[in-house]
């Protein structure tokens, strides 16, 4: 399980160096668990595609506070996404999980995406939910206390020649430098193509 200290650091450092750690979700006492290979960052209340643009809601209160918590919401009503809080208590700022390599809970998995190609588990990141059974009964999970159900474990980072950055996805009424700004974190490679993640 990766400390508080990994998550009270600034947004963009937490969002590359997630990728390669493991994300597990212990449910109904199974382990299930994939490799993140895609995340994004939202900073702050400046950020126009952060949530935390409206100022502190009932719905965002998570992301002002302790870092090393899930902060996880309902995307149109259909899909339940996950991102953990980042940096220091009161600012406002967390790191959305898009896509996983999927290696532990295999058949549980399988079964939760009714019939699809292994690639397309858990290559966005309503299927990461999905895959892993994650839901709204998990905001303001802390990751770092002992016996949670869903945390982060130390994995092999990906070195620099395997990361690329891209803008954000699905920001079309989003502004600008928002709208365009690097912070979406990818793992690239053949790999990756398989698992139908966009470089």
């Amino acid at each position: 399980m990766l400390p508080r200290t990994f998550f009270a650091r600034p947004t963009l450092d937490v969002a590359r160096s997630l990728l390669g750690m493991r994300l597990v979700h212990l449910d109904q006492g199974v382990r299930l668990a994939g490799i993140i290979r895609e995340t994004e960052a939202y900073i702050g209340e400046e950020d126009n595609a952060c949530h935390a643009r409206a100022g502190r809601t009932p719905r965002t209160a998570v992301m002002y506070g302790p870092p090393g918590h899930a902060y996880v919401y309902l995307n149109y009503g259909l899909h339940w996404l996950l991102n953990f809080v980042t940096e220091a208590d009161g600012f406002p700022a967390a790191v959305l999980i898009r896509a996983i390599e999927p290696t532990e809970g295999l058949d549980w998995i399988s079964a939760r995406q009714g019939g699809r190609a292994p690639k397309d588990w858990a290559n966005g990141p309503g299927k990461v939910s999905q895959s892993l059974g994650i839901n709204g009964a998990l905001q303001g999970a802390d990751l770092c206390s002992p016996g949670v159900r869903l945390f982060i474990e130390a994995g092999t980072p990906f070195p620099e020649n395997r990361v690329t950055t891209t803008p954000r996805v699905g920001l079309n009424k989003v502004s600008e430098p928002w709208k365009s700004i690097h912070w979406r974190f990818v793992v690239k490679g053949e790999r990756d193509k398989e698992l139908g993640i966009r470089n």
